[in-house]
């Protein structure tokens, strides 16, 4: 798998179980920002504008699928009437255009899947495996068979640097793909005791930045990240090496995603500068 040059979504190429190529992309948000005045959304984040732009980026690509790895549309609970038909004509596009279209559900997700053409493949919150490679959103913890995979995908943290503001770009926020390169997982011990869930076998972990412009991001070089409590990561930043890396691929260094010591550390400088 390889990120698309200057464009927040992943290629993954053929893999041994005949599927072809597919882009994938995360946190589309559709009818963020959106009004009775504006259906579809502001114009750098609205939904026939994201539609053209995913349909150029999988010519580019050569790809044959689109993946939505999480959070196509934007309100959390249901699905306003408003925007049902936008995300109907969303998917629709994609689909007109000769792609296969699988959507695996995100937590912005509930109620979506009556308001999709039939053709959009819905994969549960648990992830899928393509290609070798488990893909789930990030809100829910993902099932054995995408924990077993050797390589993650996952979305939701919409991940991003903050960076001196400038006269273009007040709020200095720049979208940025996160990559976690982790050691081989030690020799399973068996137990008599069986376990929920199976351990985590993969050596390298992409998270996606967020597919729509508007929507919000993290600041990962803040001390503390307000999204931090997610297991992702607890569970899967913080277990390996993290990187972040903007979208034209500039490095911008090693990761120390906070861990759940961090409040506990944090204290104990504060009261050592104290004394």
């Amino acid at each position: 798998m390889r990120p698309l040059p200057e464009a927040p979504a992943l290629i993954i190429e053929p893999g041994d179980d005949s599927t072809g190529r597919a882009l994938v992309v995360a946190d589309i948000h559709l009818g963020l920002g959106a009004s009775s005045e504006r259906p579809l959304g502001p114009p750098e984040g609205a939904a026939d504008r994201l539609a053209d732009t995913l349909v150029e980026l999988a010519r580019r690509s050569r790809a044959d699928t689109v993946i939505v790895a999480g959070d196509a549309k934007h309100p959390i609970v249901g699905t306003p009437p408003s925007l049902r038909p936008v995300v109907f004509d969303f998917f629709s596009e994609l689909l007109r255009a000769g792609l296969e279209v699988e959507l695996v559900l995100g937590n912005h997700d509930v109620g979506i899947v009556r308001h999709l053409p039939r053709e959009v493949v819905v994969h549960p919150a648990s992830g899928v495996v393509r290609s070798g490679i488990g893909i789930f959103h990030g809100h829910r913890w993902p099932s054995n068979t995408v924990l077993r995979a050797p390589k993650l995908v996952a979305g939701h943290l919409h991940p991003g640097f903050r960076f001196a503001p400038t006269p273009l770009d007040v709020e200095g926020k720049r979208r940025c793909w996160v990559r976690v390169e982790r050691a081989p997982p030690p020799p399973t011990r068996r137990s008599r005791r069986s376990r929920r869930h199976a351990e985590i076998r993969a050596r390298e972990i992409v998270i996606l930045p967020a597919f729509n412009p508007l929507a919000g991001t993290e600041s990962l070089n803040r001390e503390r990240p307000a999204r931090s409590r997610s297991f992702l990561y607890r569970r899967f930043l913080a277990t390996g090496t993290a990187r972040a890396y903007l979208l034209d691929g500039t490095d911008l260094g090693e990761l120390t995603p906070p861990t759940g010591n961090d409040r506990r550390s944090r204290r104990a400088r504060e009261a050592s500068m104290a004394r």
